[in-house]
Parts: structure tokens; C-alpha cells; sequence
């Protein structure tokens, strides 16, 4: 039993590292196309379909390395820990990038931000979306560990359905 547990950790780590260095990549991608800013569907659902895929391929890999055969606790376990490992590397890059790459990166998210609403609401005051933006500020904070724990449930989700699909326990025999 233990082995197996080393195999989901292995697998997971492999699998997560990689869903890291692919985010990376895609964010390099939106930043030297001058597109780190953008706020569409596509933007955020691709980080998501690249957690599934690395999730998924993890699971296929851990099936064939175990004589094809996967339960479902192992494949939520490759879910989870696959997202979480991957939104680790994922953060840690965003906090490089937002406070040594590109510095004023969250004054400029702001800013786009405080242009929006006085868009959609062009009833509020300048100063009632100044007060939001600052109350924003003190917690943006909380973005880091958001970001994690929001990747970890997607992956405990994944893993679930994708375990669910796959799983194929050994007899008892």
C-alpha cells in the first residue's frame, strides 16, 4: 500500500510540475503579447482545461504504471494534489511576476478596474469606487491562498469524475 502512495506523489508531482510550467508559459504569452490585462472567458478558462489535461494525463499514466488499474481514491488524490502542486508554482510566479516583473502590474489592474465601474455605474461617485478600490487593495491579499485552495477543489473535481471514468479496481481474488 505504501508504494501506491509513493506512485500518486510521483505522479502528482510530475503531473502538477508541469501544469505550473505551462501556466507560466501562458502567462509569458499573455505578457509579451501586451495582454496581461485582459479579462475575457478565454483567458480564464484556459488555465482551468490545462489543470484538467495535466490532471487527466496523470491519471492515464498512474493507470498504466499500476497494471491498468486505478481507484477512485487514488484518482482524487492525483487530482488534488496535481492542482495543488501546480497552483503552488502557479502563485509563486504571479507574486514574481506582480511585485519584480512588472511592478505596478496590481496598480494598473486597479485602475482598469476603477474605469469599469464608473461604466457600469455611473451613478456612484468618484469617491465611492475610490473607497472600493481601496478596500480591494487591503485585500488582495487574500487572492494567494484563494487561488490555491479554488485550483485544489477544480482538481478534487476532476479527479473525482475522471476516477469515476477510469477506475478499474483489482479483484478481490
Amino acid at each position: 500500500m505504501e508504494e501506491l502512495e509513493l506512485k500518486t506523489r510521483k505522479f502528482s508531482f510530475t503531473f502538477g510540475v508541469l501544469f505550473g510550467v505551462f501556466s507560466i508559459i501562458f502567462s509569458l504569452m499573455l505578457f509579451s503579447a501586451d495582454l496581461q490585462y485582459e479579462n475575457g472567458a478565454l483567458v480564464q478558462i484556459i488555465p482551468y482545461v490545462l489543470l484538467a489535461t495535466a490532471i487527466i494525463l496523470a491519471m492515464v499514466q498512474y493507470k498504466k504504471a499500476n497494471s491498468g488499474y486505478l481507484n477512485l481514491k487514488h484518482g482524487m488524490k492525483i487530482g488534488s494534489l496535481t492542482a495543488f502542486i501546480g497552483a503552488i508554482i502557479a502563485v509563486l510566479y504571479f507574486y514574481v511576476f506582480a511585485n519584480y516583473m512588472q511592478p505596478d502590474f496590481l496598480d494598473n489592474m486597479f485602475e482598469i478596474q476603477k474605469q469599469q465601474a464608473m461604466e457600469a455605474n455611473p451613478s456612484l461617485s468618484l469617491e465611492q469606487i475610490n473607497q472600493g478600490i481601496e478596500m480591494q487593495k487591503q485585500f488582495a491579499w487574500i487572492f494567494y491562498p484563494a487561488v490555491i485552495f479554488m485550483y485544489t477543489i477544480f482538481g478534487f473535481v476532476v479527479g473525482l469524475i475522471t476516477g469515476l471514468i477510469m477506475k478499474k479496481e483489482k479483484s478481490a481474488y
